[in-house]
């Protein structure tokens, strides 16, 4: 279930980034506000209000996906939080124990 959700996020995701994209800014932008190319079908102003609607509903639905996923995945018993404990693979290991010490060596005595 949580899979399938994740992949529809994502999808959603995408469509949402597109949107906003295809949008006229203040400026012009990357937006397709304008008739040319879209013959009669739709006016500059009926593509803005199709836009922004969509803008709206995937941002509703993908709010609601986010709400869904992390309620679904809240009792799962897994780690809440990346700062909770360090992962074990990067745990600091316990230094090794000294080593005993030698017997002292006799002093070396120079013979001429």
């Amino acid at each position: 279930m949580t899979t399938v959700l994740l992949v529809l996020h994502f999808f959603v995701a995408a469509a949402l980034i597109g949107v906003v994209l295809l949008q006229r800014s203040e400026g012009g932008g990357l937006g397709i506000g304008s008739s040319q190319g879209m013959g009669n079908l739709m006016s500059g102003r009926g593509t803005a209000n199709l836009l922004t609607r969509a803008t709206a509903v995937l941002a509703t639905v993908f709010m609601a996906l986010a709400l869904a996923l992390g309620l679904l995945n809240q009792g799962t018993g897994r780690q809440r939080s990346i700062f909770e404990s360090p992962p074990a693979a990067t745990a600091p290991a316990l230094p090794a124990a000294p080593a005993a010490p030698a017997a002292p060596a006799a002093p070396s005595v120079p013979t001429n």
